[in-house]
This record gives structure tokens, C-alpha cells and sequence, in this order.
């Protein structure tokens, strides 16, 4: 499993799920990444989320195909 740590922008509180999924190129687009989670492809701290605009904050831990994707700040 590839383990990957997304860092927050100084001042950020959080990233929006589609956004992290878009930014760390796991979806090639907006639509894409609504797919993914919609489909339940996405867990998040162990759960299947079927949020889109789940916010992710510094300690959250997404993961998907195979990759996890650590929050830090």
C-alpha cells in the first residue's frame, strides 16, 4: 500500500474530499472524482464515505485503491 502524507497550506483547516482527490491526481477531473466517491470506492478513517464535500482535517486518514492519503498541518 502507497502511504502518502497531503500537507495543509499554512492557514488551510481543511481540504474538501474532491479537491484532495483531483489534487493528488486519483481523479482526472471534478466529475471523475464524484464518481469515486459515489460509488463508495473512498474510505475515510476506516469508513466508506459517501460525502463529496466531507472536509478533511489534519489526522484524517483517506484511502483509496490501494493508497493512503495521511492529513497533516
Amino acid at each position: 500500500m502507497e502511504k502518502v502524507t497531503f500537507t495543509l497550506r499554512p492557514g488551510e483547516e481543511y481540504i474538501v474530499l474532491l479537491q484532495l482527490l483531483k489534487i493528488q491526481q486519483i481523479a482526472q477531473s471534478g466529475g471523475h472524482a464524484k464518481m469515486i466517491v459515489e460509488d463508495g470506492l473512498v474510505q475515510v478513517n476506516g469508513e466508506k464515505e459517501y460525502r463529496k464535500r466531507k472536509k478533511l482535517r489534519p489526522g484524517d486518514i483517506v484511502e483509496i485503491d490501494g493508497a493512503q492519503i495521511t492529513i497533516g498541518s
